[in-house]
């Protein structure tokens, strides 16, 4: 019998620590290489390389969680970490091994995260599934907070910090991250009848909703992703101090991780779609309002209302994804958002940037606000899928 107790806790645990080590080990792959003299052109190798590797497996892996369980794959995921940070750390003095260090990483990132979510959609009732993916997509954010402050307490206080011990670190909490999959027990509970093996892309594309999720999912992490980027490049356009674009860059994590921590409470008092749709369009105008010209108090409110909103469309598309696919493929359903994310952050930065040439970054953040709002229209033709 399973702990429910243990399991949620276990699990909330492996993906706070998984996000952890990948932001630990990720940019102390870039200081290594910059350490190594690597030109700007390779360190866009580098950080591509962590994305091939899910690109192209991530379909395969979310077939694997549903026919072996999720636990063998998260376990898999896990030993990779491992792996990835003894690559880094015995080989990372070559740009090879730095390369090799980041496919590995990729690839365990993607097995950890695939299992993750594949355990909350099949652990979890109808009802329950916003506050489920809610407090999920927030421990996630929570290791995603605390891996950059391991590069500060391991790597000393040079611009380029000796990425050695931070290599270890990393090795020592994915030893932690193995151990605590143990602790967690695969769910089939839930499994379909046995055709849902046989449940491909295009049947999983024709259920009710979940195209559009998965458009929705794709556009609200673009999103994030630009204005990641084009904050900071908006600053150095009209000379703001780098100092207040970390706060609005504070301001906008932290109000994205309390509109996940308590997604479960809005979605029952506002209904799922209707929650999408607003956060959607708060988030297009948080965004709007960021690009324009105004004072400090109204940037400030600006980018929290758009954090607030880019925080809600991640959980709220698992549970839908979760919901439309049958008992038995919704390993292979998180899989398919996760190639649809990767693909669209790789082209979706890309093409806005290629519409708003020569406006700026004020111009680009205009056109992301654009379509998110056009995502919000679009999301209007969701079902209500939850039962």
């Amino acid at each position: 019998m399973i702990n429910a107790n243990r399991q949620v806790w276990a699990l909330l645990g492996h993906a706070a620590l998984t996000q952890l080590i990948t932001f630990v080990l990720r940019p102390a792959t870039t200081y290594r290489a910059l350490e190594l003299g690597v030109p700007a052109s390779w360190l866009g190798v580098l950080s591509g390389s962590f994305a091939l590797v899910p690109l192209v497996l991530a379909l395969p892996a979310g077939h694997i969680v549903d026919r072996l369980g999720e636990r063998r794959v998260m376990l898999a995921g896990s030993l990779l970490m491992c792996a990835a940070g003894t690559l880094l750390l015995a080989l990372g003095h070559t740009v090879p091994g730095l390369i090799a260090g980041s496919v590995v990483l990729g690839t365990a990132h993607l097995g950890a995260i695939v299992g993750q979510q594949a355990l909350v959609a099949n652990s979890t009732t109808s009802g329950r599934m916003d506050s489920a993916f809610g407090y999920y997509t927030f421990a996630a954010s929570l290791g995603q907070a605390a891996g950059p402050l391991m590069i500060v307490a391991f790597g000393g206080t040079k611009a380029i910090p000796d990425t050695a011990p931070i290599f270890q670190a990393g090795i020592a909490v994915a030893i932690a991250l193995v151990a605590l999959t143990f602790a967690i027990e695969s769910t089939r509970t839930q499994r379909g009848p046995a055709t849902t093996e046989n449940v491909g892309v295009r049947q999983l594309l024709r259920l009710p909703g979940l195209a559009g999720a998965l458009l929705t999912a794709c556009a609200v992490l673009a999103a994030v992703d630009i204005s990641l980027v084009y904050l900071p490049a908006l600053g150095a356009e009209r000379g703001i101090a780098s100092s207040l674009i970390g706060t609005l860059l504070v301001l906008r994590a932290a109000s994205s991780m309390a509109s996940r921590f308590f997604l479960g409470r809005l979605s029952e008092a506002i209904g799922r779609r209707r929650l999408l749709i607003l956060s959607i369009f708060g988030a297009a105008a948080g965004i709007s309002v960021t690009a324009a010209p105004a004072p400090v108090w109204l940037l400030l409110l600006a980018v929290t209302v758009a954090g607030f909103g880019l925080g809600v469309g991640q959980p709220l598309t698992m549970s839908w994804l979760a919901e439309s696919a049958p008992p038995g493929a919704r390993g292979r359903a998180m899989s398919l958002r996760l190639t649809g994310n990767r693909a669209g952050q790789v082209i979706i930065p890309g093409a806005i940037g290629m519409v708003a040439a020569g406006l700026g970054a004020a111009g680009v953040l205009w056109v992301t606000a654009a379509g998110l709002a056009l995502t919000g229209v679009l999301a209007r033709n969701l079902p209500v899928n939850r039962s």
